[in-house]
């Protein structure tokens, strides 16, 4: 579609005379400048879906253009319309765009939808696991170290291999399709069918032919549907949460959009936490409304896991819409394509090697070690004991319900709490308040597992029995803990990179990820297997458990007492690097806007030819002078130097100006080029025709002063 655009001399006072250009609309816009006439300007707009004539645009609303020499006859100049062009205004609601608004509400919903059914899920692993007849908590670490992993593996390379030959959408529906087939089908087909699917009497005689120590790795065999469950509910969390939520969410947002509600969805995480946690209580508790000889467990698996299929068929549907109704919305801001970064490919011992050559990033491994180990050692005794004080399906159930409630205020509060604990103590407490929470109520707990017996007589005065009472204090132990890791643990760990140079802070995080991530991890269920298979039972080792959570606490509070003292100097130091290139820069903008143009400042539009030959146009501001005569004449910079040249020459010659020492304008080669301190770069004039942009049209027919530019 072509039209025509004449182009108004530009004054400040036509502005609100002009409409807004719409840059969604006007996709392009390029401008030819006629030769032989120019007084117009004579633009084509290339557009998809416009059925009105453009409106005229002021030259105001470009930054500037590029052109070159076109068929000797004209030049082909392309503008580009930024920042300089008048704001859009949007839709507006509590304080965000409503075209944002459009990606954030489905997103959050998204997010709240799947850390629900998460929630829900661990919940009811643990229910399953733990108090499954012929199991006990000594399973979970033998199936996290020989199911979970592997399956984990297992499934990122069929998701390579299909990220490969399917889109993106095709992608999501087909990871997260069989997880909500599995739980549904769980709970109406395979919980009601255990004890004819589970090979109860095989792992019976294997029991007595291996012994009561290998009532873990046996009891994987008797309850291999419950493992499997437990296995697809750790998945949910993996490949679900991280993989597809976050994986979408940074596809469609840009970093100012992720930069502000990123964190709303941190706290929206923990407000999912305390209504999932309320659902698991109310479904625990149906048992007491039923009659004898029903299965009160198997109606509450059902009612939950008919709550997990619903919202997963929710986040399918908003997945969907979202694509259909936003992705491809021309209106909303896009993402701009990413370069991938070229991370360093280090194995394992390359990492060990460089994990041990700089004592920073030993310190910061030491911490990611460290939480890894003391949370699983506690966590599984923690289970035992809450067997030991609720047997029943439903009351451990409904006690993990109040449990995660509780860990979503702790954490929605701890989170807010943060910010002042980093600002008002520092790096250094911010980093030891979680190990200290794990060691002292990880010695509390440990105290009143070993010295139950003398404690008896105390807590029984308190209404307590020691069994109960550890059961609280581990329970606190878990929600203190977990809730000091995502507030202050993560932000303290992430922070610790800042100070770093480029290479130590990239190698130094990939040695991490690849060393001690896993090791973390599996380092504590992989000793209590050593101590479950030597001492005999997960109750022999205990003591033993506590000396090493006391032992891997001291450790940790050492190397972030060190990390601190190597921290603050270096962020003290890279703070006054910033602090002095920030007063240059503060100096050097009070220097040049000084010499930047003004509100009001009338500007002529004229063209110049750069170092590459090219011919480039901008507005270049206007001096306003008295000539002797006594008339107003508005003058570039450049006409300023010359007519004050012509004045020192003609006062030397002793000769008057004629016309009362009215100013002329001299012709200006192409190659000459302007006195330093101008502002204008060699700029073309010739002698046989007129400015366009003359002052007299500037100004309405105020001045004339006369010559030519190209």
């Amino acid at each position: 579609m072509g039209s025509l655009l004449r182009a108004a001399p530009f004054s400040p006072a036509l502005l609100p005379e002009h409409p807004k250009l719409d840059p969604n609309g006007y996709q392009r816009l390029r401008l030819r400048l006629n030769t032989s006439n120019r007084n117009q300007i004579r633009c084509r707009v290339a557009s998809s879906g416009i059925t009105t004539p453009p409106p005229r645009l002021p030259l105001v609303g470009f930054q500037g253009f590029t052109g070159f020499p076109h068929k000797k006859s004209s030049i082909v100049c392309s503008y580009s319309a930024e920042a300089s062009v008048p704001a859009i205004n949007k839709g507006v609601f509590l304080g965000v765009e409503i075209n944002t608004l459009k990606k954030v509400i489905p997103l959050g919903l998204m997010f709240f939808c799947i850390l629900f059914n998460y929630t829900i899920l661990r919940d009811t692993k643990d229910v399953l696991v733990v108090t499954a007849k012929g199991s006990s908590a000594e399973i979970i670490p033998f199936l996290k170290t020989w199911v979970n992993l592997p399956m984990a593996i297992g499934f990122m390379l069929i998701y390579t291999k299909l990220s490969n030959v399917l889109s993106k959408e095709a992608l999501f529906y087909s990871c997260i399709m069989p997880f909500i087939a599995f739980f549904g089908v769980f709970a109406f087909v395979l919980y009601p069918l255990s004890s004819v699917i589970h090979p109860t009497a095989f792992a019976d005689r294997i029991l007595q032919i291996l012994g009561p120590s290998f009532l873990g790795p046996i009891a994987i065999l008797r309850i291999w549907s419950f493992c499997l469950f437990y296995v697809m509910a750790e998945l949910w969390g993996s490949v679900v949460v991280s993989l597809l939520f976050w994986g979408f969410a940074n596809q469609i947002t840009t970093v100012d959009e992720a930069k502000q509600f990123y964190p709303l969805f941190g706290l929206g995480a923990n407000v999912a936490l305390v209504f999932s946690g309320r659902t698991v209580k109310y479904f625990s508790h149906l048992r007491k409304n039923l009659g004898p000889g029903v299965d009160g467990w198997a109606l509450s698996l059902k009612g939950m896991m008919g709550i997990v299929v619903l919202l997963g068929l929710v986040i399918c549907a908003i997945y969907w819409a979202v694509n259909k109704y936003v992705v491809n919305d021309p209106t909303l801001p896009k993402v701009e394509g990413r370069k991938k970064k070229d991370l360093p490919k280090m194995g394992m011992m390359e990492s060990m090697k460089f994990l041990l050559s700089s004592r920073y990033v030993r310190d910061l491994a030491t911490l990611v070690v460290a939480y890894g180990i003391s949370i699983n050692l506690v966590e599984v005794t923690w289970k035992s004991k809450l067997k030991a004080q609720f047997p029943s399906p439903n009351e451990y159930s409904a006690f993990m319900g109040d449990f995660s409630t509780l860990t979503g205020i702790v954490t929605f509060t701890m989170m807010l709490l943060s910010r002042v604990i980093f600002r008002k103590y520092g790096w250094g407490v911010a980093a030891a308040i979680t190990p200290s929470v794990l060691l002292a109520t990880g010695v509390g707990f440990f105290s009143l597992v070993l010295f139950s017996d003398p404690l008896t007589p105390i807590l029984g005065k308190l209404g307590l029995t020691p069994l109960l009472a550890a059961v609280y204090v581990g329970a606190l132990q878990n929600i203190f803990s977990k809730s000091a890791k995502y507030s202050l643990f993560d932000p303290c760990k992430e922070m610790a990179y800042i100070p770093l140079d480029e290479n130590t802070k990239v190698k130094g995080k990939a040695a991490i990820d690849v060393v001690c991530n896993p090791l973390g991890k599996s380092g504590g269920a992989l000793i209590q297997q050593f101590l479950i298979l030597t001492c005999g039972s997960l109750a022999n080792s205990t003591p033993y458990l506590g000396v090493m959570l006391l032992a891997i606490t001291l450790a940790w509070l050492g190397a972030a007492r060190s990390l601190d003292k190597q921290f603050t100097p270096m962020v003290k130091e890279d703070l006054k690097d910033k602090l002095i290139k920030g007063k240059i820069s503060a100096a050097s903008l009070s220097l040049t806007s000084k010499v930047q143009p003004k509100h009001g400042i009338t500007y002529r539009f004229v063209s110049t030819l750069n170092s590459k030959g090219f011919i480039e146009g901008r507005y270049v501001p206007l001096v306003e002078v008295v000539s002797s005569s006594g008339q107003r004449e508005q003058l570039t910079v450049r006409e300023l130097e010359l007519a004050k040249a012509e004045r020192e020459t003609v006062s030397q010659s002793g000769s008057a100006l004629e016309n009362g020492g009215g100013l002329e304008r001299e012709t200006v080669g192409v190659n000459e080029e302007a006195p330093k301190g101008s502002g204008v770069e060699k700029e073309t004039l010739s002698a046989k025709e007129e400015i366009p942009f003359d002052s007299s049209q500037e100004n309405g027919g105020g001045s004339s002063s006369k010559g030519s530019q190209t």
